[in-house]
């Protein structure tokens, strides 16, 4: 084994997991991408393990066989063995690998996989006590191999510790501390990939680390070494990537290309449609790709507890390299149309599957999707014939926007869509109740006015009922964060009459009714208030929807607090946040915290301290304007004093500090935690909230009209089917 000649970082657990396969099993193959670090792994492997092997264990380096070599040539000769004439080659080495316990690891046999599966075979059946450690871009396929697949290294600390390791060889002064941020960025547009990180390291010794992350953009170009110590296949990223590009199938290499397009993860469906077409047949895109994930080329990430698709992803850089083919095919083009169309059906199934019994599936779908889906947002945004599919798209997303903790995304991807001049209306106007939406939500009452008014007046112009009656919930939404109690209030009356005469329901319908529960509840008519809220949670619980349910345990909460039901309040408010932390709601777990800290503050100051500062984060965070309520921040002022006046400034301000360090997300995580400790809640149990149903004679004849047309929507809904598939998308051009 040859002596290392820098020094090797990180790779603990693969180690670990090298050592406890070479334990178990008599051939086992490390495999990844060019550049990804696997012979240095699996040299440090058998290193560890050479107390184990007593007659030696011994590298055969396969990569620097001649073209007319064989597998039992480059044996022969790292053993320092000679056949004899009238012995065959094979037989020589049998006769020396049975006579103890010996480790070989074969390097770089990817060009001659197959003679060297059969020969690693047959001497493992005829040498008991040998054991074969594999470093390849593909595995053998012979029975009995166990695979490590290897992946790119951790960006902190592993990564930002290989580039600083190697810098400092370039450049003596050349610390971890220099540049921090900026090698943390290099690392991550270059995957982590240890290859990449040395080759960016070395070209310390002429640019500067800015000039390096600026020139990344073409990081096959920049990412070059005229070192004569690495092998050929390492001199470039460029020809480490296309190394494995030469292994391919045409195919395989054709598909590697269309691959391309895709930003993050994809699965096969995505794939087989986007990807087919001319000299690529759907039939045979599972073949392909499978023929690339066995190259390394992609890696497979399995479903959580193998349940669903799998997915596959390609590291940035090989990515690039697929790019540029892409390009020099003239496919890119046609390619990039596709993948939009896929994604804007996938995002109309998501919308339409939003108020669903799957609708957390529909969150972490769209999650998962997000870099897909930015890519189909900027192709539709830079393509001026098709600003009116932009605009479409941007606003069948306000789901994820709003639901899923990415107002500030949303809004910027909606303005700059509804900048884009389009002949169509209907995705014009549903562009910009989104935008008034996601603005409003914000506490941008500027943005959203103006967005909301101009859809008003579109939606009038055009007859489009479903508009008018989106933007005018979203004008009620914008005058109740504004303290227009009446407007508020009569506003989201129409918008929910609208609604009624045209038969909808779906969970901005529902959202409707919980935002005037709210502003009822400010007015101070708490029995209509809660009528609302409980028929919205209702329906919700019907339908299997979450997202608003939660809102409604939310507007609970606020009526029962003002009734002065304090306990039933937190116990609302833990449900509503155990929801809200499924889909990463900012916004509502950030409502929920402000709304739980005065009825906590007499019990325990410091915690309701700490949780006015972690909702300071969230409203840091979601980049709007904090408490544009006066009732929101009169009662954030009225708790900051009952708690500095039990725990003093300082106390607070300590406490405050300490829930702004830990962020929204562990202060809800903390909240959940005290909350599983109390009695079971009472939110939805039969007969009402608190077990005890409301009297018909006490409510108020507006929660009872409200409650009568939701009890009939609810009735509706579950006579209705279960939602199909998503639409599909449209066929592929004749031509192709």
């Amino acid at each position: 084994m040859p002596a290392d000649v820098s020094r090797f970082i990180g790779r603990s657990a693969e180690l670990a997991e090298l050592k406890r396969l070479l334990s178990r099993s008599r051939l086992v193959t490390v495999t990844g991408v060019g550049g990804i670090g696997k012979s240095r792994l699996a040299r440090r492997g058998a290193k560890r393990m050479r107390n184990r092997f007593c007659d030696g264990m011994w590298l055969v380096p396969m990569d620097e066989l001649p073209t007319t070599g064989t597998p039992e040539e480059a044996l022969l000769d790292a053993l320092g063995l000679v056949a004899p004439g009238g012995r065959s080659p094979r037989e020589v080495l049998v006769r020396r690998l049975a006579q103890g316990d010996t480790l070989l690891l074969i390097d770089g046999c990817e060009q001659v996989v197959e003679p060297c599966a059969a020969l690693v075979a047959e001497l493992l059946r005829r040498a008991p006590g040998l054991r074969v450690l594999v470093a390849s871009r593909r595995p053998l396929g012979i029975t009995g191999e166990r695979l490590l697949p290897l992946g790119p290294l951790p960006i902190r600390p592993e990564a930002v510790e290989l580039f600083a390791d190697r810098a400092s060889a370039v450049l003596p002064a050349f610390t971890p501390a220099v540049g921090r941020e900026a090698v943390g960025e290099v690392c991550r547009r270059l995957d982590g990939i240890p290859l990449a990180i040395e080759l960016a390291a070395a070209q310390l010794r002429t640019l500067s680390l800015e000039q390096v992350l600026h020139r990344l953009d073409d990081p096959l170009r920049l990412l070059t070494t005229t070192g004569h110590s690495a092998p050929d296949r390492h001199r470039s990223l460029s020809t480490a990537i296309g190394w494995s590009h030469e292994l391919c199938s045409p195919a395989e290499r054709l598909l590697w290309s269309r691959l391309s397009v895709f930003d993050g993860g994809f699965d096969l469906d995505a794939v087989e449609y986007v990807c087919a077409g001319t000299n690529l047949p759907a039939d045979e895109v599972l073949a392909a790709l499978t023929g690339l994930v066995a190259q390394s080329v992609i890696v497979r990430d399995a479903p959580p507890d193998d349940a669903g698709q799998a997915r596959y992803r390609m590291l940035d850089p090989v990515r690039a390299s697929g790019a540029r083919w892409l390009s020099e095919l003239g496919e890119t083009q046609r390619l990039r149309k596709r993948h939009r169309d896929w994604y804007l059906g996938l995002a109309t199934w998501c919308e339409l599957d939003w108020f669903s019994l799957r609708q957390v599936e529909v969150a972490q779908r769209v999650e998962a999707e997000l870099p897909n889906l930015r890519l189909a947002l900027e192709y539709s945004l830079d393509s001026p014939d098709d600003a009116h599919i932009g605009q479409y798209l941007t606003g069948t997303l306000w789901f994820y926007w709003v639901g899923c903790g990415r107002l500030a995304e949303g809004q910027r991807w909606l303005e700059r869509a509804l900048e884009l001049e389009s002949d169509q209306p209907e995705p014009r106007a549903k562009a910009l109740w989104a935008v008034g939406l996601t603005a409003a939500a914000r506490g941008d009452a500027v943005a959203a006015l103006t967005a909301l008014h101009e859809c008003r007046e579109l939606a009038e112009s055009t007859g489009d009922e479903s508009a008018a009656a989106l933007a005018t919930q979203m004008l009620g939404v914008t005058a109740l964060s504004n303290d227009d109690l009446p407007g508020a209030v009569a506003l989201l009356r129409e918008c929910l009459e609208r609604y009624r005469t045209r038969g909808e329901l779906n969970a901005l319908v529902l959202l409707a009714q919980v935002q005037l529960s709210l502003a009822l509840a400010l007015v101070g008519d708490l029995e209509a208030a809660l009528a609302l809220a409980e028929d919205a949670r209702q329906v919700a619980a019907d339908s299997g929807e979450r997202w608003v349910r939660s809102y409604a345990l939310y507007a609970l909460a606020c009526a029962r607090a003002e009734r002065g039901e304090d306990q039933l309040a937190r116990e609302l408010l833990v449900d509503c946040l155990e929801i809200k932390q499924e889909f990463g709601d900012a916004l509502g777990m950030t409502l929920a915290l402000e709304r739980l800290a005065p009825l906590v503050v007499l019990d325990a100051p410091e915690w309701a301290a700490e949780l006015q500062g972690a909702a300071a984060t969230g409203w840091r965070d979601l980049s709007g304007e904090p408490l544009r309520s006066s009732q929101l921040r009169d009662r954030h002022e009225r708790c900051a004093a009952r708690a500095k006046g039990i725990i003093g400034d300082a106390g607070y301000e300590a406490a405050r500090r300490g829930g702004r360090r830990g962020g929204l997300e562990l202060a809800v995580a903390q909240v959940l935690e005290r909350g599983r400790g109390r009695p079971a809640s009472l939110v939805g149990q039969a007969g009402g909230v608190a077990g005890r149903p409301w009297p018909e004679e006490d409510r108020a004849s507006e929660g009872r009209a409200a409650e009568e047309w939701a009890a009939d929507a609810a009735a509706a809904l579950r006579r209705k089917q279960p939602a199909g598939p998503p639409p599909a998308p449209p066929e592929a051009d004749a031509t192709e």
